[in-house]
C-alpha cells in the first residue's frame, strides 16, 4: 500500500460542518459544555483551562494536549457510540472513575501523555452505547467532578531545563514537511490525520478520527525553539518501525497503549514529546507517519 500521505489523509477532516441534531444539541446543554457536529460525529469540549501545567519546566498551554473530550455518532437501531479521553489530576482518576462505572459507562485505558509535566497529569479512556440523552447522563456525574476534586497531594517536577515560549513559527513550513495542513488554536499548531484506511466499525457506526482513531502532533514555540507532543494510531506491524523513526530522530516516546477496547483490528497508540527546531520537530513526526499504511487492517487480521 501506499504511504498515506496522500488522498486519505487529506480526507479526514474533509467534512464541513453539519446542522447540530436536536439530540446532540440537548447532550451539549445537559453536559453544560460546548462542542461541534462534524463527520456525523459530535465532540463535546472538555478542556483543562482551570491548571497551568508545565513539562519539563515549560509553561504549556492548555491546547498543546490537555482539552479532554467524549465523541459521539450513530450506530445501528438509533443508538449512539460514545467514545472520549478525560484529563485529569491523579486525586481525580478514582472519583472520575467510580462515577463512570457506577453509572453504566467502562473504562478502556488510563494512562500518561507526557514526563517531567507538573502537575501530573493522567488521561482516561471513556466508552458506553446508547441513546444520545442516556450517554450524558451516565457521563455527567464523573464529568462534573473534573476540576472539583479536592487535591489531597501536591506533585511538582524540578530540574527542568526547557526554555520554550511562543514565538513566530511558520507553520506553513511545518505543514509542508509534513504534507497535511494544520489547525492554529491560540499559541498551538496542530495536524491531524486520520486512519481512514482502517475500516473500524462498531455497532455499525464508522469510527473515524474524531472518535479518536488519529494520529497528531501539536506544536509550540519558536521556529529555532519548540516543543511537540502527540500520538500515533497504528496497527500491531507497526508499532516497532515507528519507534525506530521516532528515536532515530530524537524524540522521546512517554507511553504506549491502547485506547479502545474491542475489535478488530487492535489499534495500538503512542505518544511521544520532543524539544528542539521546529523543522527538525515536524521532520521526525513525518518520519513516523511516513511508517504507517503498509499493512492493510484486512491482512494483518487475516495473519492472527
Amino acid at each position: 500500500m501506499k504511504r498515506l500521505t496522500g488522498i486519505l489523509w487529506l480526507c479526514a477532516f474533509a467534512a464541513a460542518a453539519q446542522n447540530m441534531p436536536a439530540d446532540y444539541d440537548s447532550v451539549l446543554k445537559a453536559l453544560g459544555k460546548q462542542g461541534d457536529f462534524k463527520a456525523n460525529v459530535l465532540k463535546i469540549n472538555i478542556p483543562r483551562n482551570d491548571i497551568k501545567v508545565t513539562i519539563d519546566g515549560i509553561a504549556t498551554p492548555t491546547p498543546f494536549g490537555f482539552g479532554g473530550w467524549l465523541a459521539m455518532t450513530k450506530g445501528d437501531n438509533g443508538d449512539d457510540v460514545m467514545m472520549g479521553d478525560l484529563v485529569l489530576l491523579e486525586d481525580e482518576v478514582n472519583p472520575v472513575m467510580s462515577a463512570l462505572l457506577t453509572n453504566g459507562l467502562e473504562v478502556s485505558a488510563l494512562h500518561n501523555h507526557f514526563f517531567f509535566e507538573s502537575p501530573r497529569i493522567f488521561y482516561m479512556h471513556v466508552h458506553g452505547h446508547g441513546k444520545a440523552a442516556d450517554l450524558a447522563k451516565m457521563a455527567k456525574p464523573a464529568v462534573d467532578l473534573i476540576g472539583h476534586v479536592t487535591s489531597e497531594h501536591q506533585t511538582s517536577v524540578t530540574g527542568g531545563k526547557g526554555n520554550v515560549a511562543a514565538g513566530h513559527m511558520d507553520t506553513a513550513k511545518i505543514a509542508k514537511t509534513v504534507g497535511v495542513e494544520g489547525e492554529q488554536n491560540g499559541q498551538v499548531y496542530k495536524i491531524t490525520i486520520g486512519r481512514d484506511d482502517i475500516h473500524l466499525k462498531e455497532m455499525g457506526a464508522t469510527i473515524n478520527a474524531r472518535m479518536g482513531l488519529n494520529t497528531w502532533a501539536a506544536f509550540y514555540g519558536s521556529d529555532a525553539n519548540a516543543e511537540i507532543a502527540g500520538d500515533v494510531a497504528m496497527l500491531a506491524g507497526e508499532v516497532t518501525p515507528v519507534l525506530k523513526a521516532l528515536r532515530a530522530h530524537g524524540l522521546d516516546v512517554v507511553a504506549i497503549h491502547h485506547h479502545m477496547v474491542g475489535g478488530p483490528p487492535v489499534i495500538y497508540f503512542l505518544h511521544y514529546w520532543g524539544m528542539g527546531p521546529a523543522d527538525k520537530l515536524a521532520a521526525g513526526f513525518k518520519a513516523a507517519v511516513n511508517e504507517l499504511g503498509h499493512t492493510s487492517a484486512a491482512s494483518h487480521k487475516a495473519s492472527h
